[in-house]
């Protein structure tokens, strides 16, 4: 990130397949790639990551640009979310991974905006479910469109905040359709999307890594007490502050970084997660709050809005909740026998007890 060539000497004794199966956990190959380059060392399985990396990357941008066209055509308002901003904030293209790519848009135009995506040659996954669409195209297209930001839980204090979107947005220069939010509140949301993947399953470096490049590149002109102000009414203002000061220790020195014991846990707490998080990790942190029996209970039994935005007939019929219930069991039995696997495992591994990063 900071255009430092690595000291060769110290990759002399790298476990290079052991680096290389870290950085896919974490989606940084890429990244790793580079550094590695940089410092003479030709590894061809980063090499090819990397190469995948810049490819996909490429096709994002042409496929976004043709998508956001058709978008102006039939007057559909709409805002790029998260990664596709992210990336080029990087040093070099295809340095930063990506898996999909996210659009908020106008929700009034969702059958309008099947058709478009249908007539490019996409799969609809996943329509009217929930507050994403997702749409994939062979080989590697993925795009989530978002009819808003947040589910329809209104107990959740960032439905109320999200609501309203439009009055948080800012009309783009350069054509008649496209929005954007202001660096600040770009930041807050960037910060609330990984808050819910840390508290739930957890996250990787490759979050910690947005970050420090965000604060990196706009840190000394945003407005640092409109953005704590945000994060504290959305419940997460000492999880920016110590996210942020964590990422700027770990990423803004050539010298091992001298970490504190809770700046430690909470590195260590990046490092075992992975980009998308762990089984095991959402398991631990469920019981922190709760006993075994009353997460399972709450795993068998959701809430009725969630699953209105999770089975598309107990949304338009909530009194088929009962039928809803045993339907998404049954199916994620099917669909998902391996994650359920690992759900079983890691409740009879943990014995439930409260834990506490501090």
């Amino acid at each position: 990130m900071n255009g430092i060539t690595p000291d060769p000497t110290r990759l002399q004794t790298i476990d290079l397949p052991a680096l290389y199966c870290l950085a896919k956990f974490h989606s940084v190959r890429a990244a790793v790639c580079i550094a590695l380059e940089r410092a003479g060392i030709h590894e061809d399985h980063f090499y090819q990551a990397y190469k995948k990396a810049v490819h996909k990357n490429i096709l994002f941008d042409m496929e976004r640009t043709a998508i956001f066209e058709e978008f102006e055509k039939h007057g559909i308002w709409y805002m790029p979310l998260k990664g596709s901003i992210l990336k080029d904030l990087y040093p070099e293209t295809g340095m930063r991974e990506m898996s999909d790519n996210d659009v908020l848009y106008d929700a009034d135009f969702q059958m309008q905006v099947k058709e478009i995506m249908v007539a490019r040659g996409y799969t609809a996954e996943i329509v009217g479910i929930g507050n994403q669409d997702v749409y994939k195209k062979q080989p590697v297209l993925n795009f989530e469109m978002h009819t808003s930001l947040v589910s329809e839980q209104k107990k959740n204090p960032d439905y109320a905040y999200y609501h309203n979107i439009r009055q948080r947005l800012r009309k783009d220069t350069d054509n008649q359709f496209g929005y954007h939010f202001t660096d600040e509140d770009f930041y807050v949301f960037m910060t609330d999307h990984e808050w819910k993947h840390f508290s739930c399953s957890g996250t990787g470096i490759r979050s910690l890594l947005d970050c420090y490049l965000y604060c990196k590149v706009k840190g000394d002109s945003l407005d640092w007490d409109y953005i704590t102000q945000q994060c504290s009414q959305l419940g997460f203002a000492d999880f920016e502050q110590e996210r942020r000061a964590l990422a700027m220790k770990v990423f803004s020195t050539m010298q091992l970084p001298e970490l504190h014991d809770a700046e430690l846990a909470l590195l260590m707490e990046y490092l075992i997660a992975g980009t998308y998080g762990t089984v095991q990790n959402r398991i631990k942190k469920g019981l922190a709050s709760q006993s075994k029996a009353g997460y399972i209970l709450h795993m068998l039994f959701p809430s009725m809005e969630y699953l209105k935005n999770n089975v598309g007939f107990v949304r338009k019929l909530p009194v088929l909740y009962p039928v809803g219930v045993v339907y998404r069991f049954g199916r994620a039995l099917v669909s998902r026998s391996s994650y359920m696997t690992a759900v079983f495992k890691s409740l009879r591994n943990n014995d439930g007890k409260k834990t506490d990063r501090k």
